[in-house]
């Protein structure tokens, strides 16, 4: 896959191309670069996606911006998983934003990403002051437009929304049937105070590109990145026993039988239960048989699985 940062000057191999924020990569977005593909091998075309960085909401209202569920990164990864061809990160700013309706569709659309069939949810809203829609997209002579409807997974619309909602209850096996995988944050392992290795629970600590996690407590999961995938516990939060608490969340990960120093290894943490939220304990003995509990816990849970 092709990562372009920017619309290129030089425009792309003919094209079909489709336009969003694809934060998740939950079933909806799957379905749409299914069709993408499907009609560009019949149109003997290379598929695009366009996406933004940051999220528009970031920009205009950032104290109210949805947590994200995948950072750019991860996002990357999941779409090279999908065989896309091209993959525009365009970055959202004021002058980016400020381009009205027709000149993103003549100009960026049709020149620049070379689109002959272009793909959109039918919510789709684009230009400045989001005054372009599907109709005015449809209205072009350079390439042919199709809007898909929302998928829906028993009854309940699939959207990046409905999986944070899913994620910040603890229903992870809801999370993951909108997903149709195992939610998941994907990070290097970084240094750490090494408290874990001295209560007896060595960690992997992950460093977290999200700025605010769409989740928080303590969790069952599964680690890939290894020579296998390794079963254990996470911690994802602001270990509030811990010398008061920390300012910024934490991604903490206990691998079952494994005691091997994997620093800058990069990991992806499938979180595949949760078992309780955070809590503040009056020491570290108590905050060590808890923990015990945990791993317990998930063990049981791997077991009866």
């Amino acid at each position: 896959m092709h990562v372009l940062r920017g619309t290129p000057h030089t425009p792309l191999p003919r094209s079909a191309l489709t336009i969003g924020n694809f934060d998740g990569l939950h079933r909806g977005h799957i379905a749409m670069l299914d069709r993408l593909k499907a009609e560009a091998k019949a149109r003997q075309l290379v598929t695009a996606v366009m996406t933004f960085e940051p999220h528009p909401r970031e920009l205009f209202t950032p104290d109210s911006a949805p947590a994200r569920l995948t950072s750019l990164r991860e996002k990357i990864e999941l779409l090279r998983e999908a065989e896309i061809d091209y993959l525009i990160v365009q970055r959202f700013n004021r002058e980016f934003a400020s381009i009205n309706a027709l000149t993103f569709r003549d100009e960026i659309v049709a020149r620049r990403l070379n689109a002959e069939f272009v793909l959109v949810g039918d919510d789709f809203q684009f230009g400045a002051k989001r005054s372009g829609d599907f109709n005015l997209l449809a209205q072009s002579t350079d390439f042919s437009a199709c809007s898909l409807p929302t998928l829906k997974h028993d009854n309940e619309r699939v959207s990046s929304t409905a999986v944070r909602l899913a994620l910040q209850s603890g229903n992870m096996a809801h999370a993951a049937a909108l997903l149709d995988r195992p939610y998941s944050i994907a990070g290097r392992v970084v240094g750490g105070e090494r408290l874990g290795r001295e209560f007896g629970f060595p960690t992997a600590n992950i460093q977290l590109k999200h700025n605010t996690p769409p989740l928080f407590g303590i969790f069952v999961v599964e680690v890939q990145g290894l020579e296998r995938t390794y079963q254990g516990v996470a911690s994802l939060g602001f270990r509030p026993t811990i010398h008061g608490g920390d300012a910024k969340p934490k991604l903490e990960v206990h691998l079952f039988d494994f005691n091997r120093d994997i620093y800058r290894a990069h990991l992806r943490v499938n979180f595949l239960a949760k078992l309780r939220d955070e809590e503040k304990y009056p020491d570290f003995d108590t905050l060590i048989a808890q923990i015990q509990k945990d791993c317990d816990q998930a063990r049981a849970w791997f077991a009866a699985r």
